[in-house]
C-alpha cells in the first residue's frame, strides 16, 4: 500500500472504542424505543378493531379493557394494565398516520381487513410533525405524556417544543406542569419566553433512554426507578451498614 497508515496509539484506541460504544448505544436505544412505540400503537389498533367488529364484543361491553388487562397480565405481557390499554387505544386514534411509517414486515401484523375509522386531526399543517419524524425523535414515554393532553393544539405545541429542545421525559413533564403552553399563549413576547424555557431545559441523553422504565418492562426487567419501597429501604440499609462498618472502632451496627 502506498498510502501511509495513521498511527494508532493507546489514546486513540481508547477514543475509538468509546466512539463506537457511544454510536451503537444510541442506535440500539433508538431501535428499542421505536419498536416499543410501534408495539403500543399496534395494541391500540387491535383494540380499536375489536371494538368495531369483534364477533363477541357485546359480551364484554364496557368491561373490555378490564378483562383484557387481566388476561394480558396473567400472560406476563408488559405494561398492559387497564390504564395503559386505554392509552394505547387513544395513542392509535390520535396518531393514525403512524401506519405509514411501518415496514412491509410490520404491516403484516395489522389486523386482517382493518376497518377501524382513523380520526383525522384539525391542526394546521404547519404545526403537524410528520409521523416518521415524530416516532424517531421522541420516545414512547414522551408520547404518552402528550397523549394524556386533551387539546389538539397543545399536543402539537409540546411535540414541536420537545423536538426543538431535545427535552428529556422529565423536562417535558415539568414544562407541561408549569403550564408552558398556556403561558406562551398569554405572553406578549413569545420568543423571549421560548428562549427562557429552552435555556434551562434538561436535554435527553442517549444513555437515559436505555434506563427508561418502559424499556425495562418491555424486556421483562424491573428498573430501580420502579422498585418497591421495601427494596429501596434494603438498598439504603446496605449502604449505611457498609459505611458504619468501615468507620471501625467506636461504631457499631447492631441490626437492620
Amino acid at each position: 500500500m502506498n498510502g501511509k497508515r495513521h498511527e494508532l496509539n493507546f489514546g486513540k484506541l481508547v477514543g475509538s472504542i468509546r466512539e463506537v460504544d457511544d454510536q451503537l448505544t444510541v442506535q440500539a436505544g433508538r431501535a428499542v424505543n421505536l419498536s416499543l412505540t410501534l408495539r403500543n400503537w399496534l395494541i391500540g389498533c387491535y383494540i380499536a378493531e375489536y371494538e368495531l367488529c369483534g364477533s363477541d364484543r357485546a359480551t364484554y361491553g364496557d368491561s373490555l379493557l378490564t378483562e383484557l388487562a387481566k388476561r394480558l397480565v396473567e400472560l406476563k405481557v408488559s405494561n398492559c394494565n387497564r390504564r395503559q390499554l386505554y392509552r394505547y387505544l387513544r395513542f392509535y386514534r390520535l396518531y393514525p398516520g403512524i401506519v405509514g411509517t411501518m415496514t412491509p414486515q410490520l404491516k403484516k401484523l395489522l389486523p386482517e381487513g382493518r376497518q377501524a375509522v382513523e380520526k383525522m386531526g384539525t391542526v394546521s399543517p404547519q404545526l403537524q410533525i410528520p409521523p416518521a419524524q415524530l416516532i424517531h425523535r421522541v420516545s414512547y414515554s414522551h408520547l404518552e405524556l402528550v397523549v394524556d393532553l386533551d387539546d389538539e393544539l397543545k399536543r402539537a405545541f409540546y411535540e414541536i417544543e420537545c423536538i426543538r429542545g431535545n427535552w428529556s421525559v422529565r423536562e417535558l413533564k415539568r414544562q407541561i406542569n408549569s403550564l408552558y403552553y398556556e403561558r406562551s399563549d398569554l405572553s406578549k413576547n413569545k420568543k423571549k419566553l421560548q428562549e427562557l424555557a429552552q435555556a434551562g431545559a434538561e436535554s435527553a441523553e442517549p444513555s437515559l433512554s436505555i434506563r427508561d422504565p418502559y424499556i425495562f418492562e418491555f424486556h421483562g426487567l424491573k428498573p430501580k426507578e420502579v422498585m418497591s419501597e421495601s427494596h429501596l429501604e434494603d438498598q439504603l440499609l446496605d449502604k449505611l451498614q457498609e459505611f458504619l462498618l468501615e468507620l471501625g472502632h467506636g461504631f457499631c451496627f447492631e441490626a437492620r
